[in-house]
């Protein structure tokens, strides 16, 4: 088991906030050629073949058994998913929009963690909670106007990814990252390639094989490396430092997304989006920061302290 090495971890959240974004990217230039299955077919597929050779050669560690393989299917099918929604929103938002919207997730878990699991939340997280949506509906309305319900499909992506970070941290620790990715990626083929065979594409047109050109298959392998690149970042970050530090460095990914999507597509958001990613990122920002401050002071108080006597958030 690996010791904690928060400043490498965030390194590598900055390696991951920097490649993720540009994957997407590639994903945008191919979204309007190449079917949604197709893309992650080819995503998955190159993901276990870049890797599994790094698995022989090196004699690491994939084999999985009990709890960890049941994890690591579920955290796969949310891979599969949130890829998924991630792919089709980029047909029709731009880039730092897309990734903008995605964003409402530390409000999500806040908000899970308070209603469901019945955590304690105080005021003042629960008003920056407020104010985040505020921030992702101001992205979300000048979206919603022009592309109509595929503007709400980064929600989507925000649930899907809060859950796929708790999932990645329970087991990140225990797994060899690279071995995670290569096991991941042969069961997204295991999963994708019988559909595709199996669901006619005239009932599901998203899940249709087209012979890609020469370009598109350099596109495609463009996919297939940043996505893997990226995702072996966040997992190897999640390994050497806890989620609460990495938190604020993801915020990263929305600049870097808007500095991508202006050179490549010379999209940038408008107005009202842009004082809308503002106000997601400070409230964002707000709630991580005080979610670190809570954990430190509960680290610190002594055993007797009162829980009565701390101030309300």
């Amino acid at each position: 088991m690996n010791k904690d090495n928060p400043l490498l971890g965030i390194l590598l959240m900055f390696g991951f906030c920097v490649v993720a974004p540009m994957g997407d990217a590639v994903a945008k230039l191919l979204g309007g050629k190449v079917p949604i299955g197709q893309l992650l077919l080819v995503r998955f597929g190159l993901q276990a073949i870049l890797l599994i050779p790094f698995i022989i050669m090196g004699r690491r560690l994939w084999r999985m058994r009990g709890r960890i393989l049941w994890l690591t299917m579920l955290r796969t099918l949310l891979h599969i998913l949130g890829i998924g929604m991630m792919f089709s929103a980029l047909k029709y938002l731009p880039l730092a929009d897309a990734i903008a919207i995605a964003f409402i997730m530390p409000f999500l878990m806040l908000l899970l963690g308070h209603f469901v699991l019945g955590e304690e939340v105080g005021l003042r997280r629960l008003l920056a909670c407020l104010v985040g949506f505020i921030g992702t509906l101001l992205v979300v309305q000048p979206a919603f106007s022009e592309v109509g319900w595929p503007a709400l499909l980064p929600m989507g992506v925000a649930v899907n990814f809060s859950v796929f970070m708790l999932v990645t941290r329970q087991i990140a620790k225990e797994t060899d990252p690279i071995g995670l990715q290569a096991v991941s990626g042969v069961m997204a083929v295991l999963i994708i390639a019988p559909a595709m065979l199996l669901i006619p594409a005239e009932l599901m047109p998203a899940l249709e094989w087209q012979p890609p050109t020469p370009s598109t298959w350099g596109l495609l392998a463009g996919i297939g490396g940043l996505g893997t690149l990226a995702h072996l970042l966040m997992t190897w970050s999640l390994r050497y430092a806890p989620s609460a530090t990495l938190a604020p460095m993801q915020y990263l990914e929305i600049p870097i997304a808007t500095l991508i999507g202006f050179g490549i597509f010379g999209d940038l958001p408008n107005p009202l989006a842009t004082v809308g990613i503002c106000i997601t990122i400070a409230a964002g920002l707000y709630i991580v920061i005080r979610e670190r401050a809570m954990m430190q002071a509960s680290r610190q108080a002594p055993p007797s302290a009162d829980p009565a006597q701390t101030p309300a958030e």
